[in-house]
């Protein structure tokens, strides 16, 4: 018999600047973005007492806080971003490694971090 699993996703945004660095366009000048983010984590195991897989609550609050390293930030001074352009698929992979350390378990694993700047154009990072 197959065993299930839960997937769980929660939304946040966050405004910030940046300047991708050797685009050859207008991207190259600062500018800023209201970015868009859905992380999805899933696990097979749901708590014993309370039957959740993980609070709504502590997904948010977690997302919230990777996201106030960004917020309102030029993306570009921030560490992480010194050597890699601050584009939506880096930003997504930052994300995505951040939230993994604060959540991840034996069962529950982040599944993916994407990140729009628009509602048209998002981009994705997970692993395999």
């Amino acid at each position: 018999m197959s065993k299930g699993k839960w997937r769980l996703k929660v939304k946040k945004e966050f405004s910030a600047a940046h300047q991708l660095r050797n685009y050859g366009g207008k991207c190259e000048n600062m500018h800023g973005h209201n970015f868009g983010v859905e992380l999805e984590v899933e696990g097979d195991r749901l708590d014993d007492r309370v039957e959740i897989l993980v609070d709504f609550k502590v997904l948010k609050k977690e997302l919230g806080e990777v996201l106030d390293t960004l917020d309102h930030k030029h993306l570009n001074s921030i560490p992480y971003f010194e050597h890699r352009n601050p584009s939506s698929e880096n930003i997504a992979r930052y994300i995505y490694e951040e939230m993994k350390k604060r959540i991840a378990t034996e069962h529950v694993r982040v599944v993916y971090a994407s990140v729009s700047e628009k509602e048209s154009s998002v981009a994705t990072y997970f692993e395999d």
